[in-house]
């Protein structure tokens, strides 16, 4: 029975899994699930009756399902082992899943759409009181990225050594947002050589948000590589 991954093109959590299952070599099929039309098809009964943090994604491998993106690849990750997305030592897998959490935890969740929506709809945040929000916290997470992964010696030509793994699976998507939302990425050379590097692999490629089924737009550009 192929695994379901129900996703939304555009959402960063979904975008690390489908990288994931592609570079696990893994086969899939997406069932799209629209984050704005008709209020969400998120909160509809029959999404939410399946996961109800009504959130996106969701990982269905036969009758058991599986919600948020990280546990998700650590699923993928226990279940087929090769190709490895987290080292071989205890003390380098706890970095790098730092890293992976400091954008799933401390980046993405204060700009993720529903609470976007919230700061206007709710608080009466207008447009360019929410722009400077999201500018805000953005800029103050990758800066931390960018310091840690510029002077490591484990980095490579991607965040850990000379193959992708978690840290890259996060950080595609999120520059994928910071660059749509036209965040100035020069503070950032050792983050964008890792996406460039990562940008021209088929798992990062297929996964992205032009490739998808439910595509409503194309990727978001990127200064050229340096």
């Amino acid at each position: 029975m192929t695994p379901k991954l129900y996703s939304f093109w555009r959402s960063s959590a979904a975008y690390r899994v489908r990288i994931a299952l592609n570079l696990k070599g893994m086969d899939y099929e997406i069932i799209p699930i629209h984050l704005s039309k008709n209020g969400g098809e998120q909160m509809g009964e029959v999404y939410s009756s399946k996961n109800p943090n009504r959130l996106v994604p969701l990982f269905e491998d036969g009758q058991k399902s599986i919600h948020q993106s990280l546990a998700i690849i650590e699923y993928l990750e226990e279940v087929q082992p090769e190709p490895t997305l987290l080292p071989k030592l205890a003390i380098d897998r706890a970095w790098v899943r730092s890293i992976a959490m400091d954008i799933t935890s401390d980046i993405h969740p204060i700009n993720n759409v529903r609470v976007l929506r919230y700061l206007i709809k709710k608080l009466g945040i207008n447009n360019e009181a929410k722009d400077e929000w999201y500018q805000h916290w953005v800029k103050v997470g990758l800066e931390s990225i960018e310091k840690q992964l510029s002077n490591d010696s484990r980095v490579g030509r991607f965040a850990y050594g000379d193959n992708p793994g978690l840290i890259d699976i996060c950080l595609v998507p999120q520059l994928f947002n910071a660059l749509s939302a036209k965040v100035d990425v020069e503070p950032y050379p050792t983050l964008m050589r890792i996406f460039h590097e990562c940008m021209k692999l088929p798992a990062f490629i297929d996964a992205s948000w032009e490739k998808q089924i439910d595509a409503e737009g194309s990727n978001p550009v990127a200064p050229p590589q340096k």
